[in-house]
């Protein structure tokens, strides 16, 4: 979390590939992943949202989702065009894969509409489970309940919550505090590029420096 600004979008594109940095080391566990490309972090089990949308908008709900499980696929080329055995049944698994995502995530009756027909809400649910399609170690969700009202913000908390207790790690960016603190399980705080909290919920609540960095601190104070 922290203020418009901090740096917080900044992180996630430095850890999938977006930006190089220009210092330090990234590590997913002990694969260093520094200078690879967006889609060779994916391929080491990074995978993010946007903070604006971003499907494929012409192509079907379902066909969005088997983009992502294609990441894992093993056949080659030539057995996709020849159709061997193990490359239909290889496709057969991938949409079985798709469909369940689809399920869970309440859009397998949208399944053979465009993307870009699909309400915001939807959208940023498909986003999530073409995300998930690739199998990450680490999901990486760039404010992910923006636009929504409390109502898909609550549905929202229970998805991300059943995602984590299935095994994923999830690294959350989110404005909404109730959120945060209702399904995050340590809290960092960036503001201007530096990271100045880092602690359980409750102790970031009371945090006297994440409380200037959001509120801003007294001019006699900032004196002193």
């Amino acid at each position: 979390i922290g203020p418009n600004g901090a740096g917080k979008t900044t992180v996630f594109n430095l850890l999938t590939g977006v930006y190089r940095p220009d210092k330090g080391t990234i590590r997913l566990g002990e694969e260093l992943v520094n200078g690879l490309r967006p889609y060779q972090i994916a391929r080491a089990g990074m995978a993010r949202t946007f903070q604006n949308v971003r499907l494929f908008g012409e192509l079907s709900v379902l066909d969005n989702v088997r983009v992502g499980c294609h990441l894992r696929t093993r056949e080659t080329l030539l057995s996709t065009f020849l159709r061997t055995p193990r490359q239909l049944g290889e496709e057969r698994a991938l949409l079985e894969r798709s469909l369940r995502l689809l399920e869970i995530f309440g859009l397998d009756k949208r399944r053979d509409d465009q993307a870009k027909h699909l309400p915001y809400g939807d959208q940023r649910r498909l986003e999530i489970a073409r995300a998930l399609a690739t199998d990450p170690r680490l999901l990486l969700l760039d404010e992910p309940a923006a636009g929504f009202n409390p109502n898909e913000k609550r549905a929202l908390l229970a998805l991300i919550g059943r995602i984590r207790d299935n095994g994923y790690t999830v690294l959350l960016i989110e404005h909404d505090m109730g959120l945060v603190m209702g399904v995050c399980d340590r809290v960092a705080v960036l503001d201007f590029g530096e990271k100045i909290a880092d602690g359980l919920p409750t102790d970031i609540q009371t945090n006297q420096r994440v409380i200037d960095a959001y509120l801003g601190v007294p001019s006699d104070a900032a004196g002193d």
